[in-house]
Formats: C-alpha cells, structure tokens, sequence
C-alpha cells in the first residue's frame, strides 16, 4: 500500500485567526508545512489542498499542491465534519478513474511535525493493517481517565472508566492519549463504507509533546511563532 492521497483541508474564512491558513508563519503560508510532510513523504503520492478560495488555491498550487477544484459551499461552514470533506476529495478522483489505498488527513492548524514522524505512522499503519491511525500526546497523569469521575442524575460522582475502586498510586495507572490532530490515516475501505476516520482497528503515532500546537486563536498563533524559533531543525520543513 503506496498509494496514499494526502488531504489538506485548507478553507477560509476563519473566524479565530483571521486567513489562518494562509497566514506568514517564519517566511512561509502555514498550509506549505502540511504541503511539505506530504511530499517529503515516499509514501503518499498526490497531495491534495480543499479549500473554497481561489485565492488559497493559488497559494496552495505555490506551495506545490494540488487544487483541481474549489470545495463547494454546503462543505465550506466551520460545522462541516472532516469525514465530508474526505470523501468529497474521494470521490472527486473516482470519477477520474483514480483509486488510492489510504488518505492521509494532515491539518495545516498542527504544522510542526517531528522530521520522520509522518513516514513512521504510516510504516505502522501498515505493518498493524489497521483500518486507521491518529496521531496522539500523552495525557498527563492528573487528567488520566481513571482519575476523572462524571456526575450522575443524582449528583453523586462515579469514575469515568467504570471503576468501583480508583487507582491509588500514579505508577499504577495505563497510559492514556489524546490526539493531537497532526496525523490520520484511514483505509479509503473504511472511509467510504462506513463514513469513519477511525474504522474499528484503530492504532496510534505517539507524537513529542513539544511540537504540539493547535492553532485556533491568536494566542495559539503567539505559541506556533515561538515553537518554530525553538524546534528550528527538529521539524518537517525547517
């Protein structure tokens, strides 16, 4: 399975940091650190940005990307889900009689990728055969899910995972993930049968806690600026 698109959805419009995605970040549009994993990547072989600008299309292209269309505007609202806009692209290049084994989902909000972090997921991905993979940072031990408790009707509290007892000591707790959103990969089986990212055999790409970044506002944008000063030379394109 070398026959990976990568998707890069790149719309405008947002609200939090405005053009974000094409915003300056260290001399080049965010969007090319995405553009750049793909490419540097021998396992994807088309790289593809989503977007409902011609004027993001035209940096996308600059940046080396492919953008045959512009995203329609019923999957261009800050509530349409990732799923819909994958499988749009899916269907797109089915049309043209083309077929890829897996998409690679590569949000331009995370640029900073540890170099060889994007070709390590995928060579997991497919030594598990996994329906899907996500990318993930560990959740500190005081946010642990066998440490959280939810409330019932009653307003008594019990322990997230279903405990009676909870866990004493913080050396006896199982690791726990989020995901961190730089990295999906899905089966474009799974995609297009079941409309899921995650399929039912879904695996992981452990990511250093120090790249993580998710830009949404400003103050996320503030954090990126200071990140690429002091990862410079540790991540995808720098």
């Amino acid at each position: 399975m070398r026959n990976i698109l990568a998707i890069i959805p790149a719309r405008s419009g947002s609200k939090g940091v405005k053009d974000k995605n094409i915003r300056i970040l260290d001399g080049k549009p965010l969007l090319w650190y995405s553009v750049q994993a793909a490419q540097e990547c021998p396992y994807i072989h088309t790289t593809l940005v989503s977007t409902d600008s011609e004027r993001y299309a035209e940096v996308a292209r600059e940046c080396g990307a492919e953008v045959p269309w512009l995203r329609p505007a019923e999957l261009s609202a800050d509530t349409t889900a990732s799923i819909d806009v994958v499988i749009h692209a899916l269907e797109y290049y089915l049309q043209q009689g083309k077929h890829f084994d897996a998409v690679c989902l590569l949000q331009p909000t995370t640029p900073l990728r540890q170099k060889g972090s994007l070709i390590g997921a995928v060579e997991r991905f497919l030594t598990l055969d996994a329906d899907a993979l996500v990318s993930v940072v560990p959740v500190p031990h005081e946010y642990n899910p066998h440490w959280l408790f939810e409330p019932d009707a009653q307003g008594l509290l019990h322990i997230a995972t279903g405990e009676k007892e909870i866990i004493k000591r913080r050396q006896e707790l199982p690791p726990a993930f989020m995901r961190d959103g730089s990295i999906y990969l899905t089966k474009t089986s799974v995609l297009l049968e079941q409309r899921s990212l995650y399929g039912q055999k879904l695996t992981y790409w452990e990511n250093n806690m120090d790249f993580r970044v998710n830009i949404d506002v400003e103050a996320d944008w503030a954090l990126a600026e200071e990140k690429v000063i002091s990862l410079k030379g540790r991540f995808i394109g720098s």
